[in-house]
């Protein structure tokens, strides 16, 4: 340990922090009976976490020479030692919401994003359940990092704390926290409805560390449903072997393309959301959700908007 620097040694604090609250949970959870784990459910976590860094390893040199190139381009340098990472951590945040949005918003990107969302349950080793895959594109998302004067070392460790952040918030155990925190920070609470395939809580509540994007840019929906909360999607694959956990969103996008008539509706399946269709077959999480407004609305509700 006395080799390592600062950095270093904060990110195995947090790293053996988060191994031994996993640990706790799932001994909690099987003392308690609570279900919260199931070992196959485990196991897949454990894969496609190996998978992701395999992934990472690959691309790090890369990654690292893409960011250092653009960072000789920098449109200007931050020398306030605390005015330079805070503003890191917060700018990268933001950029990480806009790349987790691209994920939900395009199929593209949501054929690599789908593994993260296909475990019917929620704990601390789903955080580990990676898009195996992102590792490849995300580089470019945070560039702008690079050209406002953050070095790729930075960037990386920032991107390593805000995913630890991250991994903290997957766990079904009722947290209590002051309310000024959950309108700045995500909570489990928050997570808990990114992660459920219940239609009015689909696509929400994007953000990795920060709540605060959600709520400027109307993605935010609070853990406030009647009805239990339902992790998966909304259509599970019935077979989640390891090839087909990775792959089946995959298929089902080719499938799409492949029979759909005409340029234009072959690259719409691409671009647009999840559910589109250029017959209207299936659905988009936006119009599921209108639709469930109008079947949800009550007799008091249809009054309010008739006056």
């Amino acid at each position: 340990m006395s080799s390592l620097d600062s950095r270093d040694k904060a990110a195995l604090v947090l790293m053996g922090l988060l191994v031994v609250l996993t640990l706790v949970e799932m001994g909690l959870s099987y003392w308690e009976n609570r279900k919260y784990y199931e070992t196959r459910d485990t196991l897949t976590n454990i894969y496609l976490t190996s998978l992701a860094v395999i992934t990472n390893l690959i691309v790090k040199v890369s990654t690292f020479v893409i960011l250092t190139l653009t960072y000789q381009y920098r449109l200007f340098q931050i020398h306030n030692v605390y005015l330079y990472w805070f503003l890191l951590v917060v700018v990268q945040d933001f950029l990480y919401w806009v790349l987790h949005y691209t994920g939900h918003y395009c199929r593209l990107f949501w054929a690599m994003h789908v593994t993260h969302h296909s475990s019917e349950h929620f704990n601390f080793t789903t955080g580990f359940r990676s898009t195996v895959f992102e590792p490849f594109y995300r580089v470019f998302f945070y560039l702008p990092l690079a050209l406002m004067g953050f070095t790729a070392l930075d960037i990386l460790y920032a991107y390593l704390i805000t995913q630890l952040y991250g991994n903290l918030v997957h766990t079904q155990y009722k947290i209590p926290l002051p309310k000024w925190y959950g309108w700045l920070f995500v909570t489990p609470s928050h997570h808990r409805v990114h992660h459920a395939s219940n239609i009015p809580y689909l696509d929400k509540n994007m953000g990795m560390m920060l709540i605060i994007w959600d709520r400027m840019f109307g993605t935010f929906r609070d853990e406030d449903l009647e009805e239990p909360v339902k992790y998966g999607l909304t259509k599970q694959p019935e077979d989640m072997g390891p090839v087909n956990v990775l792959f089946h969103e995959w298929k089902a996008l080719l499938h799409d393309v492949k029979h759909a008539p005409g340029v234009k509706n072959k690259i719409g399946y691409l671009l647009n959301p999840p559910g589109w269709s250029h017959d209207g077959s299936t659905q988009t999480a936006r119009v599921m959700q209108r639709e469930y407004e109008i079947q949800h609305i009550t007799p008091l509700d249809e009054h309010k908007h008739s006056a």
